[in-house]
């Protein structure tokens, strides 16, 4: 009764993992052809943020996402944040993102990934150099949510909201904390105006379709671990143990 127990939860365990792969299948094809559509400029860009308001919520942002999206505007230098222990071809370094200041009447700013920069492992406080455009700049770009957060300590008792050089960025906060009007989405510069220096080889959207194909196998060979092994010592050993012979 164990052993079928056991075989039917890592089965059920194993289908279930399929089934959360085929719908991340369909998340990848609906991303892809998303990427492939039309740039849009900055005016669609901007009226497809207008019903947002508060805190970033999948279901509104979700036909945005990964759109290639084609802005004009002027750099805020003075708001350029570090994000730390990021990685670009097996380097540690930073993220650099800026805000940018769109050419449109409402003013807004967006926060741009512009790129990737090695840090200075001798002086892990200093901040790198990167050549920001005082002119008006073009670039192409892919529309994110916030950027991808990482594991930090607590740090309530420092000054971390004064530095340049952060772990995370939440975009809500950072509005408030800098009062410039930051969308609820980022932008991942991937071309246009890039004499910067940075690195721009970011990795490709994945939806982590072979995860839940990876999970699915070990479950699928649990299952079938525990039948083998229910075979082998309650049907096979039993049938070739010798038999004892009667006494005489």
């Amino acid at each position: 009764m164990a052993a079928l127990a056991t075989m039917a939860v890592t089965a059920s365990l194993g289908r279930w993992q399929l089934s959360r792969a085929a719908q991340k299948e369909a998340l990848q094809q609906a991303m892809d052809r998303r990427m492939h559509e039309p740039p849009l400029e900055a005016g669609q860009f901007l009226a497809g943020l207008q019903a947002l308001s508060g805190p970033l919520d999948d279901a509104q942002v979700d036909p945005l996402l990964h759109r290639q999206v084609r802005l004009a505007g002027h750099w805020v230098p003075d708001g350029t944040i570090y994000l730390d222990n990021r990685q670009m071809n097996g380097r540690q370094g930073f993220f650099v993102m800026t805000p940018l200041r769109l050419n449109d009447a409402s003013g807004a700013v967006v926060m741009v990934q512009r790129g990737w920069v090695p840090r200075n492992f001798e002086d892990r406080t200093k901040i790198p150099q990167v050549r920001t455009a005082a002119d008006e700049v073009r670039i192409l770009g892919r529309v994110a949510a916030r950027p991808a957060r990482l594991y930090e300590f607590d740090t309530s008792g420092n000054d971390a909201r004064a530095s340049r050089i952060r772990q995370n960025l939440d975009l809500a906060t950072y509005g408030a904390e800098t009062g410039l009007p930051i969308l609820p989405l980022s932008v991942v510069q991937t071309a246009g105006d890039t004499d910067d220096g940075m690195l721009r080889d970011w990795p490709a959207v994945d939806a982590g379709v072979d995860k839940h194909y990876g999970y699915a196998f070990q479950w699928f060979g649990l299952c079938s671990l525990v039948a083998i092994l229910y075979v082998w010592f309650q049907l096979i050993r039993r049938f070739l143990r010798p038999r004892r012979q009667p006494s005489a």
